[in-house]
């Protein structure tokens, strides 16, 4: 283990750092609905509410990225619409173009930074599909080859190689460097 980095596990379904004993907050709970006393927890995100955690990277347009409060991989991440709707069949058609643009940004970001073998993207829409927020929003998740090791597969655990304030600085800069040279070349 690195020096002052520590290592994230979930275990039992409990985020912990290996580290100076510092406890995440427990998924568990989260999805047994102990949340910030907020309508719609991404709303709130969108408008800077302080009931509920930041992890915003980018914004533009009436979107913006957020970290996964509960990532799978490092630069979990989620594009969200400003605007409250439940369903992509919500969306407008230039409400789809921009969700397909800032998909296209985030892969090319999140290639340039992480280098992932692949991603898994998607939607929940609906409880039954997984879908622990009401509001739209698409996952993305950086994929790694043997990504499994034995910590996930003897203790039903989740190991997450990088601090998660460590993700947000490091994207924040990838996207604002990605959006100036967006600007220089156009």
């Amino acid at each position: 283990m690195c020096r002052g980095h520590g290592v994230w596990v979930l275990w039992k379904r409990r985020a912990m750092k290996i580290s100076k004993n510092h406890i995440v907050r427990n998924k568990l709970a989260y999805a047994r609905g102990e949340r910030p006393a907020v309508d719609c927890i991404l709303c709130a995100v969108a408008l800077d509410d302080p009931l509920v955690d930041n992890l915003v990277i980018f914004r533009r347009d009436g979107w913006y990225i957020t970290l996964n409060l509960y990532p799978y991989n490092p630069a979990h991440v989620m594009i969200v619409p400003e605007r409250h709707c439940t369903d992509p069949r919500e969306l407008s058609e230039e409400e789809a173009l921009q969700m397909h643009r800032m998909q296209a940004l985030t892969l090319n970001v999140l290639e340039r930074e992480y280098r992932p073998d692949g991603f898994n993207i998607g939607y929940n829409v609906g409880r039954s599909s997984g879908a622990s927020i009401d509001h739209l929003h698409l996952q993305i998740v950086p994929r790694y080859p043997s990504e499994v090791g034995f910590f996930d597969i003897l203790s039903d655990s989740r190991v997450i190689v990088e601090e998660p304030r460590t993700t947000l600085k490091r994207l924040r800069a990838a996207f604002a460097e990605a959006e100036k040279d967006a600007k220089i070349m156009t």
